[in-house]
């Protein structure tokens, strides 16, 4: 916890329901370990939820968008007003998100937590903290309270969709130039060399990727970020969405709420929210792997597996929408099939 973000109350996990759970699962009219992780996850959902017969729909889906500074040193394949562009697909319906969140039967709100233009739209979560980050190669991206009115807004929304209703989180973001930011935040917390963590993003080409590699490292050695204090981090080479995600995170695990995390951006924003409270990583999913080659090492940090492996590197909460039913088939294996006695079939014994 650092000295200048208040501090977060999140609950140790309930073990004894997750042995009551695992007790029960035992009883199911199933060889013992036949469902495979499934049962893992029922186990790790009942320990989050304080419930043996844990629930996680329906999800609530937000997505934060925001602008990043340092996409004016050429470091994505696209220009900075498609993140604007992209909110108003959003609003449309038009997005990957939008259709697998309907498919998920998700609730889904669309947050401007920094976007460089002002957006107009129905549906739209206005809660702007500045408009686009500041090229952190040149000066620090944001101040400080920036940084932590970010994370409150991102609390903020996370309990909201709580409040609605919502049993299980996935976070989302739209920013062009957000796995730069990532990639730098991860850098430094890490310690891993930026060319181990960077790829291709949206499609750049080999040559941009290496100029994205040193425009990292330049930003690292200017503005020296503390890596053991997240808000510092943040503040210097961070990006208003990844706050808000952290936020959101944070929210999850204090109401006991699980939180299925996307991919690279949204994991590197899990590990930033582990940094403010450890305690929030137990009560995170990872819903798949990346192909963004600095994933892996995020998700080293949190000591998590993914749930699928499918070569996406979409982001939107995208990833973690199409891994949700694995989570929802864990929750309905432990609440809906019969055991043994309820049956009348014998086992093993």
């Amino acid at each position: 916890m650092t000295k200048t973000f208040p501090s977060i109350s999140i609950p140790a996990l309930d073990d004894e329901k997750g042995k009551m759970a695992a007790d029960y699962i035992d009883t199911l009219t199933k060889p013992p370990g036949s469902l495979g992780r499934l049962e893992e996850l029922a186990i790790e959902l009942a320990s989050m939820t304080a419930d043996p017969f844990p629930q996680v729909t329906r999800p609530g889906v937000i997505v934060f968008a925001a602008d990043h500074g340092v996409t004016a040193e050429g470091v994505s394949a696209f220009p900075q007003e498609v993140t604007g562009q992209m909110v108003r697909n959003f609003l449309n319906g038009g997005a990957a998100i939008n259709v697998f969140s309907k498919q998920i039967n998700a609730h889904l709100r669309i947050v401007d937590i920094g976007v460089a233009s002002d957006i107009d739209g129905e549906g739209l979560t206005r809660a702007k903290v500045r408009y686009g980050t500041a090229n952190f190669c040149k000066e620090n991206a944001m101040s400080e309270e920036e940084a932590i009115k970010a994370i409150e807004i991102g609390y903020k929304q996370g309990k909201e969709m709580i409040q609605k209703g919502a049993k299980c989180l996935i976070l989302g973001e739209m920013g062009i130039g957000n796995t730069t930011t990532s990639s730098a935040i991860l850098a430094a917390i890490s310690g891993k060399s930026v060319a181990d963590l960077v790829g291709q993003g949206t499609g750049i080409s080999v040559d941009t990727m290496i100029h994205k590699q040193q425009v990292i490292e330049k930003a690292l050695h200017e503005r020296k970020p503390d890596v053991s204090d997240p808000i510092d981090i943040l503040s210097k080479i961070g990006g208003l969405e990844i706050a808000g995600i952290a936020g959101a995170m944070l929210a999850g695990a204090n109401s006991r709420i699980p939180i299925l995390v996307d991919g690279f951006i949204c994991t590197t924003a899990a590990v930033v929210a582990k940094m403010i409270s450890s305690r929030a990583a137990d009560y995170m999913i990872v819903g798949h792997r990346s192909m963004e080659p600095g994933h892996e090492a995020a998700i080293q940090l949190l000591g998590k597996k993914p749930l699928i492996d499918l070569g996406l590197r979409l982001g939107e909460g995208s990833g973690a929408a199409v891994a949700f039913p694995i989570l929802h088939s864990a929750s309905l294996m432990v609440r809906e099939m019969a055991t043994f006695s309820s049956a009348g079939i014998s086992n093993k014994e």
